[in-house]
Protein backbone atom coordinates (compact mmCIF):
# COMPACT_ATOMS: atom_id res chain seq x y z
CA UNK A 1 0.00 0.00 0.00
CA UNK A 2 1.02 3.50 -1.11
CA UNK A 3 1.69 6.40 1.33
CA UNK A 4 2.74 8.92 -1.47
CA UNK A 5 0.61 12.16 -1.24
CA UNK A 6 -0.56 11.65 3.00
CA UNK A 7 1.95 14.12 4.03
CA UNK A 8 0.09 16.83 1.58
CA UNK A 9 -3.20 15.38 3.05
CA UNK A 10 -2.19 16.07 6.45
CA UNK A 11 -1.54 19.37 6.09
CA UNK A 12 -4.66 19.95 4.39
CA UNK A 13 -6.62 18.65 6.72
CA UNK A 14 -4.36 20.43 9.64
CA UNK A 15 -4.39 24.25 8.05
CA UNK A 16 -8.01 24.86 9.50
CA UNK A 17 -6.84 23.45 13.00
CA UNK A 18 -3.87 26.11 12.99
CA UNK A 19 -5.57 29.27 11.33
CA UNK A 20 -8.64 29.12 13.86
CA UNK A 21 -6.17 28.59 16.64
CA UNK A 22 -3.58 31.53 15.53
CA UNK A 23 -7.15 33.79 15.37
CA UNK A 24 -8.08 32.79 19.28
CA UNK A 25 -4.55 34.19 19.98
CA UNK A 26 -5.47 37.34 18.37
CA UNK A 27 -8.55 37.35 19.69
CA UNK A 28 -7.49 36.68 23.18
CA UNK A 29 -4.42 39.01 22.51
CA UNK A 30 -6.69 42.20 22.11
CA UNK A 31 -9.09 41.21 25.03
CA UNK A 32 -6.10 41.72 27.29
CA UNK A 33 -4.81 44.66 26.02
CA UNK A 34 -8.27 46.26 25.92
CA UNK A 35 -8.76 45.14 29.80
CA UNK A 36 -5.49 47.13 30.44
CA UNK A 37 -6.62 49.86 28.49
CA UNK A 38 -9.98 50.41 30.52
CA UNK A 39 -8.16 49.67 33.83
CA UNK A 40 -5.83 52.62 33.07
CA UNK A 41 -8.93 54.50 31.88
CA UNK A 42 -10.52 54.21 35.07
CA UNK A 43 -7.45 54.89 36.74
CA UNK A 44 -7.48 58.41 35.15
CA UNK A 45 -10.79 58.97 35.82
CA UNK A 46 -11.27 58.15 39.71
CA UNK A 47 -7.94 60.15 39.86
CA UNK A 48 -9.81 63.20 37.70
CA UNK A 49 -12.47 62.95 39.79
CA UNK A 50 -10.77 63.24 42.88
CA UNK A 51 -9.26 66.58 42.35
CA UNK A 52 -12.93 68.42 41.97
CA UNK A 53 -14.56 69.59 44.63
CA UNK A 54 -18.08 68.88 43.58
CA UNK A 55 -19.29 65.69 42.97
CA UNK A 56 -21.18 67.25 39.79
CA UNK A 57 -17.77 68.23 38.35
CA UNK A 58 -16.08 65.16 39.75
CA UNK A 59 -18.37 62.94 37.17
CA UNK A 60 -17.93 65.44 34.40
CA UNK A 61 -14.22 65.10 34.83
CA UNK A 62 -14.44 61.25 35.17
CA UNK A 63 -16.31 60.62 32.22
CA UNK A 64 -13.62 63.10 30.21
CA UNK A 65 -10.76 61.19 31.38
CA UNK A 66 -12.15 58.02 30.41
CA UNK A 67 -13.12 59.26 27.13
CA UNK A 68 -9.80 60.77 26.50
CA UNK A 69 -7.86 57.33 27.51
CA UNK A 70 -10.57 55.11 25.18
CA UNK A 71 -10.58 55.94 21.78
CA UNK A 72 -11.40 52.72 20.23
CA UNK A 73 -15.34 52.41 21.86
CA UNK A 74 -17.33 54.80 23.78
CA UNK A 75 -17.08 54.21 27.58
CA UNK A 76 -19.98 54.04 30.07
CA UNK A 77 -18.69 55.92 33.22
CA UNK A 78 -20.32 55.52 36.60
CA UNK A 79 -19.64 56.87 40.19
CA UNK A 80 -21.84 54.77 42.01
CA UNK A 81 -20.54 53.83 45.49
CA UNK A 82 -17.86 56.99 45.85
CA UNK A 83 -18.17 58.15 49.46
CA UNK A 84 -18.08 62.12 48.72
CA UNK A 85 -17.14 63.82 51.83
CA UNK A 86 -13.78 64.29 53.57
CA UNK A 87 -12.00 61.33 53.83
CA UNK A 88 -13.88 59.74 51.77
CA UNK A 89 -13.40 57.71 48.53
CA UNK A 90 -14.03 58.24 44.52
CA UNK A 91 -15.30 54.91 43.31
CA UNK A 92 -15.43 54.84 39.70
CA UNK A 93 -16.08 51.65 37.20
CA UNK A 94 -15.83 51.88 33.34
CA UNK A 95 -17.35 49.87 31.04
CA UNK A 96 -16.74 49.43 27.27
CA UNK A 97 -17.73 46.98 25.06
CA UNK A 98 -15.00 45.59 22.97
CA UNK A 99 -16.15 44.56 19.09
CA UNK A 100 -14.35 41.27 17.85
CA UNK A 101 -15.76 41.65 14.48
CA UNK A 102 -12.40 42.06 12.79
CA UNK A 103 -11.88 37.92 13.69
CA UNK A 104 -14.78 37.21 11.09
CA UNK A 105 -16.40 35.91 13.92
CA UNK A 106 -18.86 39.12 14.92
CA UNK A 107 -18.40 38.81 18.72
CA UNK A 108 -18.23 41.31 21.13
CA UNK A 109 -16.99 41.46 24.86
CA UNK A 110 -17.83 43.65 27.15
CA UNK A 111 -15.04 44.71 29.45
CA UNK A 112 -15.29 46.77 33.01
CA UNK A 113 -12.23 48.38 34.97
CA UNK A 114 -12.59 49.78 38.09
CA UNK A 115 -10.40 52.50 40.43
CA UNK A 116 -10.70 54.11 43.86
CA UNK A 117 -9.13 56.84 45.00
CA UNK A 118 -9.16 58.68 48.40
CA UNK A 119 -9.90 61.93 49.01
CA UNK A 120 -8.36 64.36 51.04
CA UNK A 121 -8.61 63.77 54.61
CA UNK A 122 -8.28 67.78 55.58
CA UNK A 123 -10.27 68.95 52.66
CA UNK A 124 -13.68 70.70 51.99
CA UNK A 125 -15.70 68.85 49.50
CA UNK A 126 -19.05 70.54 48.64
Amino acid sequence: MSERGSMSVETVMLAPVLLLFLLFLVGAGRVVEAQGEVNGAARDAARAASVQRDRSAAEEAATSAATDALADCPPEVSMAGTDWQEGGAVQVTVTCTLDLDFLGFGASVTITGDSVVPLEQFRRVE
